[in-house]
């Protein structure tokens, strides 16, 4: 079977889209894998899967699946390279739309910048919505990392977020305690795991352990809870700059019980055809 795909990136934190509008599409865990592979299969981080909408009120549902073939509940920077899809596609003729996926729905709206901007909804906090082992709410908790001892801020925007602020970000030790917070048993279904450095008010530097993944170059959806987090703790203002490895986003939230909004580029790289019986 000939599977088209379009390899898209948002800041480098990359996918392949798969159109499942218009074909049907169902792959296992392995061949995910293999798709995601780099230098033996495409290589990307994850995997996008549109789909037609699967309920009233949006435009597309879409799948995510990560580079080890698990499924994931949410991903900005995938949610905006899809917007951008939708729209050269020509799937919809509208610049503004709601996705849905396992995590919730995500309104786009396509700027004249040629960016994308995601209404990534309202962050959640209480412990067992996350989901996160504790016994009471709290803006920092207490996390030991094997020998070490660490203070993160915990919350969900459709995934899990645990957000430490960090001295120096190039010192930062993602690759050794990036896994070990993923996999804590305090996080049942795992937790992407944030590193942030405040410069200032409106500017931070960010790297992210992504569930599924490893290190990514960008991560929109830590981006957003990196600065929520960093509004709780009364270091940053409303609106930032998250610099990450790959490139800049911007994110704003006006406080609790609103949403955050972030706002950043996409690229479509280039389109080819997998071929699923060589898997």
């Amino acid at each position: 079977m000939h599977l088209p795909f379009t390899k898209m990136h948002g800041l480098g934190n990359d996918f392949v889209v798969l159109d499942a509008v218009t074909r049907q599409i169902e792959l296992s865990p392995a061949q995910i894998q293999w798709i995601a592979r780099r230098r033996f299969g495409v290589g990307c981080d994850q995997v996008l899967v549109l789909q037609a909408a699967e309920r009233s009120g949006v435009d597309f549902s879409f799948r995510i699946f990560n580079a080890d073939g698990s499924e994931a509940e949410q991903c900005g920077n995938g949610a905006r390279c899809l917007a951008r899809f939708v729209h050269e596609r020509g799937l919809a003729d509208k610049t503004q739309m709601k996705l849905a996926s396992l995590g919730g729905v995500i309104s786009l709206r396509l700027e004249a910048s040629g960016q994308v901007t995601a209404d990534m909804g309202i962050p959640v906090f209480e412990p067992v919505r996350v989901p996160f082992e504790a016994k009471t709410q709290q803006v920092v908790y207490d996390l030991d990392i094997g020998a070490r001892h660490v203070q993160v801020s915990v919350l969900s925007l459709g995934n899990p977020h645990a957000v430490q602020v960090v001295d120096e970000l190039s010192d930062a030790v993602v690759s050794s305690q990036g896994p070990l917070i993923e996999r804590h048993p305090r996080f049942p279904r795992r937790v992407n795991a944030g590193f942030m450095q405040v410069h200032d008010r409106n500017h931070v530097g960010l790297r992210v352990h992504e569930r599924g993944v490893g290190e990514t170059l960008a991560c929109g959806s830590g981006a957003c809870a990196a600065v929520v987090a960093g509004c709780q703790r009364g270091l940053l203002a409303d609106s930032v700059e998250v610099v990450l490895p790959g490139g800049s986003l911007w994110v704003s939230w006006a406080g609790e019980g609103e949403p955050v909004f972030m706002t950043g580029p996409t690229v479509t790289a280039y389109e080819g055809i997998i071929d699923l019986d060589a898997i």
